[in-house]
């Protein structure tokens, strides 16, 4: 075998498409992306900001908040201005490493995202069923450690794939039919032997969504049991408001991505660009709904946003 043959080579860059089917549309699909992408920004970011300034809310559950709004920072803001330059601009262009670097932290913040979402629900679980534990358990340490294995796991998980990716030989050219670099769409240019990455791109997503959402189930099963032998009415009310928050955030998590799966597979070959949409839709609409589920729902949260603007006002 010649070494022309086994030397991998990639192009200098790639060029994002964008929506296929609706370019001419670009414009237009952008407004209510750019609204939503404004929307997280202010949300996430007033988030941080009450959070952080305010030292009576550095307890476990807005700990994790903040890592859940910082990772939801990281996400939007890694996809969004790209692919709001590819709409407005027509900019197409990406560096084939810079390709890789937003692959890899949409997809590993995706997973930090994930297991933020389940230390949550472990928060609701030791809160309701162990109240008198509570302060032993979620100690400052103990979360910095949550915090430390959610970034590991991730990063374990992620760091494979540009490895591979790099060694394919991309002789099916430099167009990527999406508006971002996602891992299959990147792998569908190359030639090669791509099983692996095929098998590990599923075999990861799905250890994860699985895993987390099982455990995340049992953590509400307990918590249920706990809330159904609480005496009075006005006890099993105040012990769910403490979960409305985490639950929200877990169904405007986790419903876009069974609905994009179900819709990837059904609509995918009669109207391509469905499944594009439902991508965007999937990454940015947790981002955007997040911040305003936990500033209605979490009262020290919207007390400190309502004496926020009345400093302002003053």
């Amino acid at each position: 075998m010649s070494v022309s043959n086994i030397t991998a080579t990639h192009p200098a860059a790639f060029l994002l498409v964008g929506i296929p089917g609706l370019e001419h549309l670009h414009i237009w699909i952008s407004i209510p992306f750019c609204f939503a992408y404004t929307l997280a920004l202010l949300g996430d970011c007033t988030l941080l900001f009450i959070i952080c300034s305010d030292a009576a809310l550095h307890e476990p559950m807005y700990l994790f908040l903040a890592m859940l709004a910082a990772i939801d920072l990281v996400l939007s803001s890694t996809k969004l201005p790209k692919m709001l330059a590819i709409f407005w601009f027509r900019d197409r262009k990406i560096n084939f490493y810079a390709c890789l670097v937003q692959m890899f932290c949409l997809h590993s913040f995706s997973i930090m995202e994930s297991a933020v979402l389940l230390a949550m629900a472990f928060d609701c679980y030791v809160a309701i069923c162990k109240p008198l534990h509570y302060t032993m358990v979620l100690t400052r340490d103990l979360i910095t450690r949550i915090g430390m294995a959610a970034v590991a796991r991730a990063v374990t998980l992620m760091t494979p794939l540009p490895f591979l990716l790099r060694h394919f030989h991309y002789c099916r050219g430099p167009v990527i039919a999406h508006c971002y670099c996602e891992h299959m769409a990147v792998v569908r240019l190359a030639c090669g032997d791509t099983r692996f990455n095929n098998i590990y791109g599923i075999a990861v997503a799905m250890f994860i969504v699985v895993l987390d959402l099982l455990f995340v189930i049992l953590s509400y099963i307990f918590i249920l049991q706990a809330v159904l032998q609480l005496a009075s009415k006005e006890a099993r009310y105040k012990a769910f408001g403490t979960c409305v928050s985490h639950i929200g955030a877990i169904l405007s998590t986790y419903t876009p991505v069974v609905i994009s799966l179900i819709m990837h597979r059904v609509a995918r070959t009669a109207v391509p660009h469905v499944h594009i949409l439902l991508a965007i839709f999937y990454l940015l609409f947790p981002r955007m709904v997040n911040p305003i589920i936990y500033g209605v729902k979490t009262k020290q949260i919207r007390d400190q946003l309502l004496s926020l603007f009345q400093r302002k006002d003053v």
